[in-house]
């Protein structure tokens, strides 16, 4: 899609993450950041995609009343799933060193929603990449948390970052949705 095509509309990123701001840019995108706070829990008996996709959306419910017939709503989560549950971002040094240890040698799935709203409609779409890791040493793990400080990140880590060099043996799939967007279904 070419802005040309998006000339009528108002693209609102409702998302504090760099690394889609920075996709936005990337894809020459006009766009502006809203941001809203919301509690990001889900219900237990989701899995899988289920989850990725009801947060997207939820994301999307405080701007509802506000949306313009020209804005379209651009909403975004990534989950890690992995040994049947999700990873969220971590909550501490000892939680990121718990969710990279339990990857470590391992194969899990990196699943990022986007959920587009305008003032009548929504539609979520998922991608789903298969990411593994070599065994990853406690030394290895260590120097990554203290020095990258991954708790913004879903699963604890960033494929962009020192653990992915050194780390990652193998992606199936979108490599921009391991960085947190699926950028070929923007």
């Amino acid at each position: 899609m070419t802005n040309n095509n998006l000339d009528n509309y108002n693209i609102i990123l409702a998302s504090g993450s760099p690394r889609r701001q920075q996709f936005f840019k990337d894809l020459g995108l006009d766009f502006e950041i809203r941001l809203k706070p919301i509690d990001e829990v889900y219900p237990d008996h989701l899995h899988h995609y289920e989850i990725s996709d009801y947060l997207a959306a939820l994301k999307s419910q405080p701007f509802k009343d506000e949306l313009k017939d020209n804005d379209i709503l651009v909403t975004s989560d990534t989950i890690v799933w992995h040994d049947n549950q999700a990873l969220g971002k971590p909550k501490d040094y000892d939680d990121a060193f718990i969710m990279l240890s339990s990857m470590s040698g391992k194969t899990h799935d990196v699943i990022t929603s986007i959920s587009f709203t305008t003032s009548t409609t929504q539609k979520t779409v998922y991608a789903v990449t298969k990411v593994t890791f070599k065994t990853l040493t406690k030394n290895e793990i260590d120097y990554y948390i203290k020095n990258f400080k991954p708790y913004d990140k879903a699963g604890a880590y960033g494929i962009q970052e020192w653990i992915g060099q050194i780390g990652i043996t193998n992606i199936e799939g979108s490599y921009t949705n391991v960085v947190g967007l699926p950028t070929h279904l923007l």
